[in-house]
C-alpha cells in the first residue's frame, strides 16, 4: 500500500512539474507515452484479460481520428467531439465485435487486422466526406504552442488514467471474470454458465472507446491526419509489444511497457530507421521466447539470475 501511494504521489509531482517547467520537446515525449499507454491498456482488456489477439487498434485509432476531425470541423466543441469519436468507435466496435468474435486463434488475429485495411479504403474512396487520400485538416486549437502541448498533455493523460481505472473495475468485477475464464478455456466457461459472447463484445467495445478518444485527440494534436498515418498496421503491433514488454494480462504492464517503448523509439530507432520494422519482429519473438511474463518477470529477484534462467528455460 506504502508502494501504491508513493508510485501515485511522485507520478503526480512529476506531471506537475512537465507542465510547470517542461519544454514542448518533453512535452511531446510525455503526451506520446500517454498515448501508447492508452492504447496498450486498452489492448489488454481484450488480448491481456481473455487471450484474444486483437489486431483492431490501428482500425479503432484511425476510425476515432476521423470522427473526431469531422466532428470538429463541422464545428463541435473539441472535447465533445473527442468524447463523440470514442462513443461512435465504440458503436463500431460492438457491431464488429458480433460479426468476427466467434472466430478464435489465428482466425480471429486475421478478421481483426483487415479492418484497418476495409476503413482506410473507405477513408480513401470517400473523397467529399474525409478528403480521401489528400487527408484532412483539423481546425486548430487556440493559444501559444506551449499552452497547446499542455493541453494535450492533460488530455491525453486522462484519457490514460481513465483506461487504467476502468481496467481495475474490470479485472474485480463479474466481466474481468468472465474475461479471464474465456482466456482460460471458454468452452468451460459456456459449460458453467457463462456468456461468453456478451463478456467479449462488452471488453472490445470498453477497448474501442479508450483507442478512439485516443485517436481523436491525436488528431487535434497534430492538426492533419491521412489514412496511411491514422490506419498503420504499427498501431496495432505497438500496443501489444507493450503489453508483452510490462507483462500481458497485468493492470500496470501495459503501461510500464509504454515507458520502456518509448524509450526503445526514442533511443535505438530513431537512429536506424531502415530496421526499424526488422526490429519490431525480433523484439516480439525475443519477448515471447524468453520474457513470455514481462519485465515484471524479473521482479524480486536478482537480474542477472532471472535472465540465466530465462535462457535455460528457454525452447530449444
Amino acid at each position: 500500500m506504502r508502494w501504491r501511494i508513493f508510485s501515485i504521489a511522485a507520478g503526480l509531482v512529476l506531471f506537475i512539474g512537465l507542465l510547470a517547467f517542461g519544454d514542448n520537446y518533453v512535452l511531446r515525449l510525455a503526451t506520446t507515452v500517454a498515448m501508447y499507454a492508452t492504447l496498450a491498456v486498452a489492448w489488454n482488456i481484450v488480448g491481456g484479460f481473455s487471450g484474444y489477439p486483437s489486431f483492431a487498434t490501428a482500425a479503432f485509432f484511425g476510425l476515432g481520428a476521423y470522427a473526431g476531425g469531422l466532428a470538429s470541423s463541422a464545428g463541435v466543441p473539441v472535447v465533445a467531439a473527442w468524447i463523440g469519436a470514442g462513443l461512435f468507435t465504440a458503436i463500431f466496435a460492438t457491431a464488429l465485435g458480433f460479426a468476427i468474435l466467434h472466430l478464435r486463434g489465428h482466425y480471429f488475429a486475421i478478421g481483426s487486422l483487415v479492418v484497418a485495411d476495409v476503413l482506410r479504403e473507405v477513408t480513401n474512396s470517400w473523397t467529399s466526406l474525409t478528403g480521401g487520400g489528400m487527408g484532412l485538416n483539423v481546425p486548430l486549437l487556440g493559444g501559444s504552442s506551449s499552452s497547446q502541448a499542455q493541453l494535450f498533455l492533460v488530455a491525453m493523460s486522462v484519457v490514460a488514467v481513465a483506461a487504467v481505472l476502468v481496467s481495475i473495475w474490470i479485472d474485480r468485477a463479474r466481466l474481468g471474470v468472465a474475461l479471464r475464464c474465456i482466456e482460460q478455456n471458454e468452452d468451460a466457461a459456456q459449460v458453467i454458465g457463462v456468456d461468453t459472447r456478451r463478456a467479449k463484445v462488452t471488453g472490445f467495445a470498453l477497448s474501442s472507446l479508450f483507442i478512439g478518444i485516443a485517436g481523436a485527440i491525436y488528431a487535434s494534436w497534430v492538426s492533419y491526419i491521412d489514412p496511411s498515418d491514422v490506419y498503420d498496421v504499427s498501431l496495432s503491433v505497438k500496443p501489444i509489444i507493450m503489453a508483452l514488454l510490462g507483462g500481458v494480462g497485468t493492470i500496470a504492464g501495459p503501461v510500464i511497457g509504454a515507458f520502456v517503448f518509448l524509450g526503445l523509439e526514442e533511443l535505438i530507432w530513431r537512429n536506424s530507421l531502415e530496421f526499424h520494422a526488422g526490429f519490431l519482429g525480433l523484439l516480439v519473438v525475443a519477448l515471447v521466447l524468453f520474457l513470455p511474463s514481462g519485465l515484471g518477470a524479473l521482479r524480486g529477484r536478482g537480474v542477472w539470475s532471472s535472465l540465466v534462467g530465462i535462457v535455460r528455460r528457454a525452447p530449444r
